[in-house]
Protein backbone atom coordinates (compact mmCIF):
# COMPACT_ATOMS: atom_id res chain seq x y z
CA UNK A 1 0.00 0.00 0.00
CA UNK A 2 1.43 3.38 -1.37
CA UNK A 3 2.60 5.63 1.63
CA UNK A 4 0.51 8.74 1.31
CA UNK A 5 2.59 11.97 1.37
CA UNK A 6 3.44 15.17 3.79
CA UNK A 7 0.90 16.72 1.32
CA UNK A 8 -1.50 14.32 0.99
CA UNK A 9 -1.71 13.83 4.85
CA UNK A 10 -2.15 17.15 5.73
CA UNK A 11 -5.08 17.81 3.16
CA UNK A 12 -7.06 15.04 4.59
CA UNK A 13 -6.40 16.46 8.06
CA UNK A 14 -7.56 20.13 6.89
CA UNK A 15 -11.15 18.20 5.30
CA UNK A 16 -12.09 15.84 8.14
CA UNK A 17 -11.47 19.14 10.73
CA UNK A 18 -15.07 20.57 11.49
CA UNK A 19 -13.85 23.96 10.95
CA UNK A 20 -12.94 23.81 7.28
CA UNK A 21 -15.56 25.34 5.65
CA UNK A 22 -14.59 28.58 7.54
CA UNK A 23 -11.23 27.80 7.19
CA UNK A 24 -11.97 27.59 3.36
CA UNK A 25 -13.83 30.64 3.87
CA UNK A 26 -10.58 32.95 5.47
CA UNK A 27 -8.25 31.44 2.49
CA UNK A 28 -10.73 32.58 -0.22
CA UNK A 29 -11.10 35.52 1.69
CA UNK A 30 -7.21 36.01 1.04
CA UNK A 31 -7.35 35.23 -2.60
CA UNK A 32 -5.48 32.44 -2.30
CA UNK A 33 -2.30 34.45 -0.83
CA UNK A 34 1.08 32.51 -0.74
CA UNK A 35 2.07 33.57 2.52
CA UNK A 36 -1.01 34.82 4.95
CA UNK A 37 -0.40 36.15 8.21
CA UNK A 38 -1.94 35.37 11.22
CA UNK A 39 -3.68 36.83 13.61
CA UNK A 40 -5.17 36.67 16.89
CA UNK A 41 -7.73 39.01 18.81
CA UNK A 42 -11.33 40.68 18.65
CA UNK A 43 -12.80 43.92 17.44
CA UNK A 44 -15.76 45.37 19.38
CA UNK A 45 -17.78 48.02 18.05
CA UNK A 46 -20.46 49.87 20.25
CA UNK A 47 -22.75 52.95 20.00
CA UNK A 48 -21.10 55.63 21.43
CA UNK A 49 -24.12 57.22 22.56
CA UNK A 50 -24.79 54.60 24.75
CA UNK A 51 -22.46 51.67 24.98
CA UNK A 52 -24.54 49.00 23.57
CA UNK A 53 -22.44 46.75 21.32
CA UNK A 54 -23.14 46.73 17.93
CA UNK A 55 -21.19 44.31 16.85
CA UNK A 56 -18.51 42.18 18.30
CA UNK A 57 -15.84 39.60 16.55
CA UNK A 58 -12.90 37.49 18.24
CA UNK A 59 -10.91 35.05 17.02
CA UNK A 60 -11.58 32.27 19.46
CA UNK A 61 -14.67 31.13 17.16
CA UNK A 62 -12.33 30.56 14.04
CA UNK A 63 -10.45 27.19 13.63
CA UNK A 64 -7.36 27.65 15.24
CA UNK A 65 -8.50 30.47 16.54
CA UNK A 66 -6.64 32.41 14.22
CA UNK A 67 -8.09 34.80 11.39
CA UNK A 68 -5.26 34.95 8.40
CA UNK A 69 -4.91 38.14 6.07
CA UNK A 70 -3.28 38.93 2.87
CA UNK A 71 0.80 39.11 3.27
CA UNK A 72 0.38 42.37 0.93
CA UNK A 73 3.87 41.41 -0.40
CA UNK A 74 3.93 43.15 -4.31
CA UNK A 75 6.94 40.86 -5.36
CA UNK A 76 5.52 38.00 -7.84
CA UNK A 77 8.46 35.79 -6.56
CA UNK A 78 7.01 35.79 -3.10
CA UNK A 79 3.20 36.08 -3.62
CA UNK A 80 1.85 35.66 -6.64
CA UNK A 81 -2.14 36.51 -5.41
CA UNK A 82 -0.72 39.55 -3.68
CA UNK A 83 1.10 41.19 -6.34
CA UNK A 84 -1.38 40.94 -8.86
CA UNK A 85 -3.70 42.92 -6.48
CA UNK A 86 0.06 45.56 -5.84
CA UNK A 87 -0.24 45.63 -9.61
CA UNK A 88 -3.60 46.21 -9.98
CA UNK A 89 -3.67 49.15 -6.89
CA UNK A 90 -0.51 50.52 -9.31
CA UNK A 91 -2.21 50.60 -12.37
CA UNK A 92 -5.38 52.53 -10.81
CA UNK A 93 -3.00 55.12 -9.38
CA UNK A 94 -0.43 55.38 -11.97
CA UNK A 95 -3.80 55.92 -14.16
CA UNK A 96 -5.69 58.02 -12.08
CA UNK A 97 -2.42 60.82 -12.50
CA UNK A 98 -3.24 60.48 -16.44
CA UNK A 99 -6.35 60.55 -16.87
CA UNK A 100 -8.57 61.66 -13.67
CA UNK A 101 -10.47 59.31 -11.14
CA UNK A 102 -9.71 58.63 -7.70
CA UNK A 103 -10.35 62.50 -6.37
CA UNK A 104 -8.02 63.73 -9.50
CA UNK A 105 -9.83 65.95 -11.92
CA UNK A 106 -10.51 64.52 -15.84
CA UNK A 107 -8.29 67.95 -16.89
CA UNK A 108 -5.14 65.49 -16.20
CA UNK A 109 -5.42 64.10 -19.46
CA UNK A 110 -4.76 67.68 -21.10
CA UNK A 111 -1.74 68.83 -19.35
CA UNK A 112 1.65 68.25 -20.45
CA UNK A 113 2.54 64.51 -19.61
CA UNK A 114 5.44 62.72 -20.27
CA UNK A 115 6.95 59.11 -20.11
CA UNK A 116 10.92 59.25 -19.24
CA UNK A 117 13.50 56.97 -18.74
CA UNK A 118 16.71 57.94 -17.08
CA UNK A 119 19.75 55.09 -16.78
CA UNK A 120 22.62 54.40 -15.13
CA UNK A 121 25.50 55.84 -16.37
CA UNK A 122 28.28 53.18 -17.64
CA UNK A 123 30.13 51.60 -14.81
CA UNK A 124 32.53 49.26 -17.54
CA UNK A 125 31.61 48.09 -20.85
CA UNK A 126 29.02 44.36 -20.53
CA UNK A 127 27.59 42.27 -22.60
CA UNK A 128 24.62 43.10 -24.37
CA UNK A 129 21.86 41.38 -26.10
CA UNK A 130 22.30 41.69 -30.20
CA UNK A 131 19.68 42.41 -32.53
CA UNK A 132 19.38 42.84 -36.27
CA UNK A 133 22.23 41.62 -36.75
CA UNK A 134 25.00 43.25 -35.08
CA UNK A 135 27.44 41.81 -33.17
CA UNK A 136 27.62 42.70 -29.16
CA UNK A 137 30.94 45.19 -29.01
CA UNK A 138 32.74 44.59 -32.22
CA UNK A 139 36.19 46.38 -32.27
CA UNK A 140 38.80 45.45 -35.16
CA UNK A 141 42.16 45.01 -33.88
CA UNK A 142 41.71 46.49 -30.19
CA UNK A 143 43.30 43.70 -28.62
CA UNK A 144 43.30 43.27 -24.54
CA UNK A 145 42.75 45.08 -21.83
CA UNK A 146 45.59 45.30 -19.03
CA UNK A 147 44.24 42.36 -17.36
CA UNK A 148 45.04 40.46 -20.12
CA UNK A 149 40.91 40.46 -21.48
CA UNK A 150 39.78 41.35 -24.94
CA UNK A 151 38.12 44.65 -24.85
CA UNK A 152 35.51 43.72 -27.36
CA UNK A 153 33.21 40.77 -27.97
CA UNK A 154 32.39 40.29 -31.84
CA UNK A 155 29.66 37.26 -31.08
CA UNK A 156 25.98 37.36 -31.13
CA UNK A 157 24.00 37.18 -27.72
CA UNK A 158 20.55 36.09 -27.27
CA UNK A 159 18.05 38.25 -24.44
CA UNK A 160 18.17 35.05 -22.68
CA UNK A 161 21.79 34.41 -22.57
CA UNK A 162 23.60 34.54 -19.15
CA UNK A 163 26.61 36.12 -20.04
CA UNK A 164 24.07 39.34 -21.42
CA UNK A 165 25.36 42.01 -18.48
CA UNK A 166 28.43 40.61 -17.52
CA UNK A 167 31.37 42.73 -17.76
CA UNK A 168 34.01 41.97 -20.45
CA UNK A 169 36.67 42.42 -17.81
CA UNK A 170 35.40 42.26 -14.14
CA UNK A 171 38.60 43.93 -12.89
CA UNK A 172 38.18 47.05 -15.18
CA UNK A 173 34.25 47.09 -13.69
CA UNK A 174 34.06 49.63 -11.33
CA UNK A 175 32.33 48.14 -8.66
CA UNK A 176 32.60 51.03 -6.38
CA UNK A 177 31.11 53.82 -8.78
CA UNK A 178 28.43 50.93 -8.95
CA UNK A 179 27.38 50.48 -5.61
CA UNK A 180 27.26 54.13 -4.52
CA UNK A 181 25.52 55.28 -7.67
CA UNK A 182 22.43 52.73 -6.33
CA UNK A 183 23.14 54.44 -2.85
CA UNK A 184 22.78 57.83 -4.10
CA UNK A 185 19.50 56.73 -7.01
CA UNK A 186 16.81 59.02 -4.50
CA UNK A 187 19.04 62.12 -4.46
CA UNK A 188 19.73 62.06 -7.91
CA UNK A 189 16.25 61.63 -8.77
CA UNK A 190 15.76 64.86 -6.74
CA UNK A 191 18.58 66.84 -7.92
CA UNK A 192 17.13 66.22 -11.38
CA UNK A 193 13.34 67.62 -10.51
CA UNK A 194 15.51 70.42 -9.05
CA UNK A 195 17.12 71.21 -11.95
CA UNK A 196 13.87 70.35 -14.51
CA UNK A 197 12.25 73.94 -12.19
CA UNK A 198 15.92 75.75 -12.74
CA UNK A 199 15.96 74.90 -16.94
CA UNK A 200 12.02 75.60 -17.14
CA UNK A 201 12.25 78.85 -15.32
CA UNK A 202 15.64 79.54 -17.33
CA UNK A 203 13.50 78.78 -20.26
CA UNK A 204 10.76 81.66 -19.87
CA UNK A 205 13.12 84.25 -17.85
CA UNK A 206 11.96 83.73 -14.49
CA UNK A 207 13.85 83.36 -11.27
CA UNK A 208 12.92 79.77 -9.62
CA UNK A 209 11.21 81.21 -6.75
CA UNK A 210 8.71 82.62 -9.53
CA UNK A 211 8.00 79.81 -11.16
CA UNK A 212 7.10 77.83 -8.26
CA UNK A 213 4.61 80.40 -7.83
CA UNK A 214 2.70 79.16 -11.50
CA UNK A 215 4.01 75.62 -11.51
CA UNK A 216 4.27 72.62 -10.62
CA UNK A 217 6.03 69.05 -11.49
CA UNK A 218 3.79 66.11 -10.08
CA UNK A 219 5.50 62.51 -10.78
CA UNK A 220 5.40 58.80 -10.31
CA UNK A 221 8.41 56.49 -11.22
CA UNK A 222 9.18 52.71 -10.92
CA UNK A 223 12.83 51.41 -10.83
CA UNK A 224 13.83 48.53 -12.59
CA UNK A 225 16.98 46.23 -12.76
CA UNK A 226 18.84 45.88 -15.92
CA UNK A 227 20.30 42.82 -17.04
CA UNK A 228 24.06 44.46 -15.88
CA UNK A 229 22.50 44.91 -12.14
CA UNK A 230 21.82 48.53 -12.40
CA UNK A 231 18.56 50.56 -12.04
CA UNK A 232 16.65 52.51 -14.21
CA UNK A 233 13.97 54.79 -13.96
CA UNK A 234 10.53 55.16 -15.71
CA UNK A 235 8.64 57.89 -14.74
CA UNK A 236 5.52 59.70 -15.52
CA UNK A 237 5.77 63.83 -15.41
CA UNK A 238 3.02 66.05 -15.37
CA UNK A 239 3.06 69.86 -15.37
CA UNK A 240 0.22 71.35 -13.33
CA UNK A 241 -0.44 74.90 -12.02
CA UNK A 242 1.15 75.68 -8.49
CA UNK A 243 -1.56 74.46 -6.44
CA UNK A 244 -1.26 70.74 -8.03
CA UNK A 245 -4.01 69.12 -10.30
CA UNK A 246 -7.06 71.58 -9.70
CA UNK A 247 -4.94 74.03 -11.01
CA UNK A 248 -3.18 74.24 -14.96
CA UNK A 249 0.04 75.31 -15.80
CA UNK A 250 0.61 78.51 -17.46
CA UNK A 251 -0.28 78.69 -21.27
CA UNK A 252 3.55 78.53 -21.94
CA UNK A 253 4.15 74.94 -20.57
CA UNK A 254 3.38 72.72 -23.10
CA UNK A 255 4.76 68.96 -23.42
CA UNK A 256 7.41 70.29 -25.76
CA UNK A 257 8.79 72.50 -23.53
CA UNK A 258 8.76 69.97 -21.20
CA UNK A 259 10.96 67.58 -23.51
CA UNK A 260 13.29 69.88 -24.46
CA UNK A 261 14.39 70.86 -20.86
CA UNK A 262 14.13 67.09 -19.28
CA UNK A 263 17.78 66.73 -21.47
CA UNK A 264 19.49 69.43 -20.28
CA UNK A 265 18.45 68.71 -16.83
CA UNK A 266 19.44 65.11 -16.45
CA UNK A 267 22.69 66.06 -17.78
CA UNK A 268 23.42 69.08 -15.72
CA UNK A 269 23.37 66.71 -12.66
CA UNK A 270 26.58 65.99 -10.89
CA UNK A 271 26.38 64.71 -6.96
CA UNK A 272 29.38 64.20 -5.50
CA UNK A 273 29.70 61.42 -3.38
CA UNK A 274 31.18 61.48 0.58
CA UNK A 275 34.99 61.70 0.14
CA UNK A 276 36.35 58.17 1.06
CA UNK A 277 40.69 57.94 2.00
CA UNK A 278 39.79 54.15 0.39
CA UNK A 279 38.12 55.87 -2.72
CA UNK A 280 38.79 59.14 -3.05
CA UNK A 281 35.44 61.26 -4.43
CA UNK A 282 33.19 60.06 -7.50
CA UNK A 283 30.79 62.39 -9.42
CA UNK A 284 27.44 60.41 -9.65
CA UNK A 285 25.51 61.27 -12.89
CA UNK A 286 22.75 59.76 -15.02
CA UNK A 287 23.51 57.42 -18.06
CA UNK A 288 23.65 59.60 -21.82
CA UNK A 289 20.43 56.79 -22.64
CA UNK A 290 17.77 59.11 -22.10
CA UNK A 291 14.61 58.59 -23.64
CA UNK A 292 11.25 60.63 -23.18
CA UNK A 293 8.17 60.26 -24.88
CA UNK A 294 4.80 62.85 -24.96
CA UNK A 295 1.89 60.75 -23.75
CA UNK A 296 -1.77 60.31 -25.63
CA UNK A 297 -5.42 59.36 -23.84
CA UNK A 298 -6.86 58.55 -26.69
CA UNK A 299 -6.29 56.27 -29.55
CA UNK A 300 -4.40 57.88 -32.39
CA UNK A 301 -2.09 60.54 -32.82
CA UNK A 302 1.49 60.58 -31.88
CA UNK A 303 2.77 59.55 -28.00
CA UNK A 304 2.19 56.81 -26.26
CA UNK A 305 -1.25 55.87 -24.66
CA UNK A 306 -2.29 56.40 -20.86
CA UNK A 307 -3.37 52.81 -20.67
CA UNK A 308 -0.13 51.09 -22.09
CA UNK A 309 2.31 53.30 -19.49
CA UNK A 310 0.12 52.85 -16.63
CA UNK A 311 0.07 49.02 -17.50
CA UNK A 312 3.63 49.09 -18.10
CA UNK A 313 4.50 50.65 -15.05
CA UNK A 314 2.37 48.23 -12.77
CA UNK A 315 4.11 45.24 -14.38
CA UNK A 316 7.28 46.32 -13.39
CA UNK A 317 6.44 47.75 -9.58
CA UNK A 318 6.06 43.56 -8.78
CA UNK A 319 9.51 42.77 -10.04
CA UNK A 320 12.00 42.92 -7.35
CA UNK A 321 15.63 42.55 -8.04
CA UNK A 322 15.27 38.59 -8.01
CA UNK A 323 13.39 38.67 -11.51
CA UNK A 324 16.41 39.86 -13.25
CA UNK A 325 19.16 37.86 -11.13
CA UNK A 326 20.24 41.26 -9.93
CA UNK A 327 20.01 40.89 -5.84
CA UNK A 328 17.99 39.06 -3.18
CA UNK A 329 14.50 39.92 -1.84
CA UNK A 330 15.71 39.03 1.50
CA UNK A 331 18.84 41.07 3.66
CA UNK A 332 22.34 39.34 3.74
CA UNK A 333 23.09 38.86 7.39
CA UNK A 334 27.08 37.98 6.81
CA UNK A 335 29.70 37.39 3.61
CA UNK A 336 28.96 33.44 3.98
CA UNK A 337 25.07 34.56 3.41
CA UNK A 338 26.61 36.19 0.02
CA UNK A 339 29.06 32.90 -0.92
CA UNK A 340 25.84 30.84 -1.11
CA UNK A 341 23.68 33.35 -3.02
CA UNK A 342 22.34 32.10 -6.44
CA UNK A 343 23.20 34.91 -7.97
CA UNK A 344 25.65 35.40 -11.17
CA UNK A 345 29.40 36.30 -10.77
CA UNK A 346 28.97 40.04 -11.39
CA UNK A 347 26.50 40.00 -8.86
CA UNK A 348 28.21 38.41 -6.23
CA UNK A 349 31.00 40.67 -6.30
CA UNK A 350 28.01 43.70 -6.48
CA UNK A 351 27.31 42.33 -3.32
CA UNK A 352 30.27 41.87 -1.67
CA UNK A 353 31.26 45.58 -2.91
CA UNK A 354 28.63 46.66 -0.96
CA UNK A 355 29.27 44.98 2.17
CA UNK A 356 32.86 45.96 1.97
CA UNK A 357 31.89 49.41 1.63
CA UNK A 358 29.68 49.74 4.01
CA UNK A 359 32.17 49.05 6.59
CA UNK A 360 33.97 52.24 5.88
CA UNK A 361 33.60 54.97 8.82
CA UNK A 362 32.23 57.50 6.58
CA UNK A 363 30.16 55.58 4.06
CA UNK A 364 28.43 54.44 7.24
CA UNK A 365 25.07 56.61 6.79
CA UNK A 366 24.29 55.17 3.04
CA UNK A 367 23.93 51.87 5.38
CA UNK A 368 25.42 49.91 2.66
CA UNK A 369 25.15 46.07 5.08
CA UNK A 370 21.86 46.39 5.65
CA UNK A 371 20.24 46.92 1.39
CA UNK A 372 23.49 44.42 0.06
CA UNK A 373 20.93 41.72 -1.50
CA UNK A 374 19.72 45.24 -3.25
CA UNK A 375 22.85 45.99 -4.50
CA UNK A 376 23.00 49.39 -2.60
CA UNK A 377 19.63 50.68 -3.96
CA UNK A 378 17.64 51.67 -1.10
CA UNK A 379 14.49 53.50 -2.44
CA UNK A 380 10.97 52.04 -2.85
CA UNK A 381 10.43 50.21 -6.09
CA UNK A 382 7.54 53.12 -7.09
CA UNK A 383 7.48 56.39 -5.41
CA UNK A 384 5.36 59.69 -6.28
CA UNK A 385 4.88 63.37 -5.91
CA UNK A 386 2.29 64.15 -3.24
CA UNK A 387 -0.24 65.66 -5.77
CA UNK A 388 0.18 63.35 -8.30
CA UNK A 389 -2.75 61.51 -7.51
CA UNK A 390 -4.46 59.10 -4.58
CA UNK A 391 -2.21 56.83 -2.48
CA UNK A 392 -2.02 53.04 -2.16
CA UNK A 393 -3.58 53.78 1.35
CA UNK A 394 -7.06 55.52 0.00
CA UNK A 395 -7.11 52.75 -2.48
CA UNK A 396 -7.15 49.66 -0.16
CA UNK A 397 -9.68 51.82 2.00
CA UNK A 398 -11.85 52.35 -0.90
CA UNK A 399 -11.33 48.32 -1.74
CA UNK A 400 -12.41 47.46 1.62
CA UNK A 401 -15.13 49.54 1.97
CA UNK A 402 -16.94 48.16 -0.99
CA UNK A 403 -16.25 44.72 0.45
CA UNK A 404 -17.97 45.90 3.65
CA UNK A 405 -21.29 47.55 1.84
CA UNK A 406 -23.11 44.88 2.21
CA UNK A 407 -22.55 44.09 5.74
CA UNK A 408 -22.96 47.89 7.11
CA UNK A 409 -24.81 48.08 10.36
CA UNK A 410 -28.14 49.08 9.93
CA UNK A 411 -27.90 51.70 12.92
CA UNK A 412 -26.75 54.95 11.97
CA UNK A 413 -25.50 56.39 15.00
CA UNK A 414 -21.84 57.27 15.54
CA UNK A 415 -19.96 53.93 16.74
CA UNK A 416 -16.72 53.20 18.03
CA UNK A 417 -14.28 50.43 17.45
CA UNK A 418 -11.91 48.95 19.94
CA UNK A 419 -9.46 46.40 18.66
CA UNK A 420 -6.73 44.04 19.92
CA UNK A 421 -4.73 42.16 17.53
CA UNK A 422 -1.61 40.14 17.97
CA UNK A 423 0.14 38.44 15.79
CA UNK A 424 1.06 34.82 16.03
CA UNK A 425 2.29 33.71 12.92
CA UNK A 426 2.45 32.90 9.34
CA UNK A 427 2.54 30.80 5.82
CA UNK A 428 0.26 27.82 5.33
CA UNK A 429 1.01 24.51 6.28
CA UNK A 430 1.56 21.72 2.87
CA UNK A 431 -1.75 20.70 2.45
CA UNK A 432 -3.15 24.55 2.91
CA UNK A 433 -0.29 25.75 0.06
CA UNK A 434 -1.90 23.87 -2.22
CA UNK A 435 -5.61 24.53 -1.82
CA UNK A 436 -4.69 28.07 -1.90
CA UNK A 437 -2.56 27.73 -4.95
CA UNK A 438 -5.63 26.12 -6.42
CA UNK A 439 -8.11 28.95 -5.46
CA UNK A 440 -5.33 32.05 -6.67
CA UNK A 441 -5.13 29.57 -10.17
CA UNK A 442 -9.16 30.17 -10.32
CA UNK A 443 -9.50 33.58 -9.37
CA UNK A 444 -6.67 34.09 -12.34
CA UNK A 445 -8.79 32.21 -14.37
CA UNK A 446 -12.27 34.23 -13.82
CA UNK A 447 -10.46 37.21 -14.14
CA UNK A 448 -9.05 36.53 -17.35
CA UNK A 449 -12.25 35.13 -18.52
CA UNK A 450 -13.95 38.33 -17.38
CA UNK A 451 -11.68 40.37 -19.55
CA UNK A 452 -12.14 38.93 -22.55
CA UNK A 453 -16.01 38.91 -22.12
CA UNK A 454 -15.65 42.35 -21.70
CA UNK A 455 -13.63 42.74 -24.51
CA UNK A 456 -16.07 40.96 -26.90
CA UNK A 457 -18.86 42.96 -25.48
CA UNK A 458 -17.02 46.17 -26.53
CA UNK A 459 -16.70 45.08 -29.90
CA UNK A 460 -20.10 43.99 -30.36
CA UNK A 461 -21.37 41.50 -32.34
CA UNK A 462 -20.49 39.82 -35.23
CA UNK A 463 -21.24 41.53 -38.36
CA UNK A 464 -22.87 44.72 -36.87
CA UNK A 465 -21.13 48.29 -37.63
Amino acid sequence: MRQLSEVDQDLIRLVQDSGFGRWLDQITATGGCAHPIHLTGSTTTRDALTGEVLHHYDTRNEPGERLLIRCRNRRATVCAPCSRLHAGDTFHLVRAGLLGGKTVPAEVRERPRLFLTLTAPSFGPVHRTTTDGQRCRPRRDAGDCEHGRPVGCPAFHDVAERLVGQPLCPDCYDYPAHILWHAHAGRLWKAFTDNLYNHLAARVGRTRTGLRHSLRISYAKVAEYQKRAAVHIHAVVRLDGAHGPDDPPPAWATADVLLAVVRTAAAAVQLPTPYSAALGEHALRWGTELDARPLRAFSGGEGLADDAVAAYVAKYVTKGATDTGAGLDHQLASPDDIAAAPVSAHVRTLMRTCWRLGGLRELEPLRLRTWAHTLGYRGHVLTKSRRYSTTYTALRTERADHERAGAQLADDSVATTVAHWRYVGSGHTPGAALLAAGIAEDRTRNREIAREEMAADSRGPVGSG
